[in-house]
């Protein structure tokens, strides 16, 4: 099993989540990260991190969500690692705000 990024991340690139990841197992894209399921370690540190709650255990992953499991790894493949934190899109707060997660 693994930790999986979904839609939500989408347009932030917020990256506290990667901050804390012991292996380094998010890879940067281009509107968003995700996580190579070849590296990560189910370590779940972090869910808690993501201001959008983009990021979930596979376990708790909802139904309308599974295709991120194959999102992540295959977009993981050619995506590069990511481990330190980087200004969000410019977009992020608005979408932020717009699922209902701002001012967090």
């Amino acid at each position: 099993m693994t930790i999986v990024v979904t839609d939500n991340c989408t347009e932030c690139r917020f990256t506290e989540c990667v901050t804390v990841c012991p292996v380094a197992a998010f890879r940067q894209g281009d509107d968003m990260v995700y996580i190579d399921p070849n590296v990560c370690i189910d370590c779940a540190a972090c869910i808690p991190k993501c201001p959008v709650h983009a990021i979930f255990d596979e376990f708790d992953l909802p139904e309308d969500k599974q295709d991120w499991i194959q999102i992540n790894a295959k977009n993981s493949e050619s995506c590069p690692p990511i481990t330190e934190k980087l200004v969000p899109l410019p977009n992020a707060e608005n979408r932020r705000t717009m699922l209902g997660y701002g001012g967090e």
